[in-house]
């Protein structure tokens, strides 16, 4: 069987229907259209008329934030279509985005693949023929298939391999769902990521022939972030007992570690409270029930988003972005969203928006 998960859902739910006191739970989910309208309509406006996200600091597109944008859509029934234009779009970017062509030739980039063949699988496409490529095949070719490091992606590149824990979750993901003979491995090799404390480490181990990897020094750094994104992606997979075992793990230390404020920092010791980390640890929480923590963030991360109430500051024309920090969101207030500060914000509201919908006890069930 498989676990149940928001999956990127932005089913948002209002800080209005907190306000009401005793609110029906239809009512607090009406209130809660309201505030998901907010966000969920202002990442879909960033999407240029390619269906994709624009960089305009830099002039590139950016599938792999696209895809990002396209996890948290998902999750509103009425945004499906949009998501699915993103996988469209995505998908005529296919070589570009996970091959090198002609600047790194004949190079496979194992965490675009996985990532692109797992957004796929989600808004029912058919991973096999993404405009004409076989990323199934395509990410078995860049798996490891024997060896200590069985199921382990691994980057085809003259640059070096950059393949992390993130991409390996996609790639566990995508393997199993497809039915690849490939995905026990790489599910196998994906919860060895998963240090003692219960947090997963961001980097793979340098030796890509070595099965065990270090929880010491910089790459075993504790990660809220990947911890939190890996614990959706297990939620993904069948329920066996070592899957359950690492879920159950990931998320005690992601409640340990909030402040008492509700906010997430990276985990990394010295870094300050933001709505990436925030939003999701507070989804990851919502999915397995930790209500009361996942409410918590959620009401931390609202205070960062844009609301009518700024009508009067140069955030007049973003409502429902999302800001990083505090920092941030005051300094958008008085100068607005900039070309410099835009890819920011869209980061934020894509990583911050599923969390939202934890405003209201009417849509997180433990």
């Amino acid at each position: 069987m498989k676990h149940t998960i928001l999956r990127g859902a932005v089913a948002l739910t209002g800080t209005a229907a907190l306000a009401l006191g005793t609110v029906a739970p239809a009512d607090a989910a009406r209130a809660g259209v309201r505030e998901e309208k907010k966000t969920v309509q202002w990442l879909a406006g960033e999407l240029g008329e390619g269906d994709l996200l624009v960089n305009e600091q830099y002039d590139f597109t950016d599938v792999g934030l696209s895809l990002d944008a396209g996890f948290a859509l998902k999750g509103a029934g009425r945004k499906g279509a949009v998501a699915r234009d993103i996988a469209t779009a995505a998908a005529g970017q296919v070589a570009s985005y996970t091959q090198g062509g002609e600047f790194d030739e004949g190079a496979v980039y194992a965490g675009a693949t996985a990532k692109l063949a797992a957004f796929t699988l989600l808004v029912s496409g058919d991973a096999t023929d993404v405009d004409g490529t076989d990323l199934v095949a395509q990410l078995e070719g860049v798996t490891t298939d024997e060896g200590p490091s069985a199921g382990r992606i691994v980057d085809q590149s003259a640059y070096g391999d950059y393949a992390n824990t993130i991409g390996q979750a996609f790639a566990a993901v995508a393997l199993s769902r497809s039915g690849s003979a490939e995905g026990g491995s790489a599910v196998s090799f994906l919860l060895q990521q998963q240090c003692e404390a219960g947090y997963f480490r961001l980097p793979l181990t340098a030796d890509t022939d070595a099965a065990d990897q270090s929880c010491d020094g910089a790459e075993g750094q504790p990660s809220v972030d990947t911890t939190a994104l890996v614990l959706t992606q297990l939620l993904e997979l069948d329920a066996t007992e070592d899957v359950t075992a690492a879920v159950d793990a990931a998320a005690a230390w992601l409640g340990d570690l909030q402040k008492d404020n509700g906010s997430f920092g990276t985990g990394v010791d010295g870094e300050g409270s933001n709505t990436n980390s925030t939003g999701l640890a507070g989804w990851a929480l919502a999915s397995v029930g930790s209500c009361g923590k996942a409410r918590k963030a959620a009401r931390w991360v609202k205070k960062l988003q844009v609301a009518g109430k700024h009508s009067d500051t140069a955030l007049a024309d973003e409502v429902g972005a999302i800001a990083f920090n505090r920092a941030a969101f005051k300094a958008g207030n008085s100068e607005g969203i900039t070309v410099e500060t835009r890819d920011q914000w869209r980061r934020a509201a894509t990583q911050a928006a599923p969390s939202l919908q934890n405003l209201s006890k009417a849509t997180c069930k433990q």
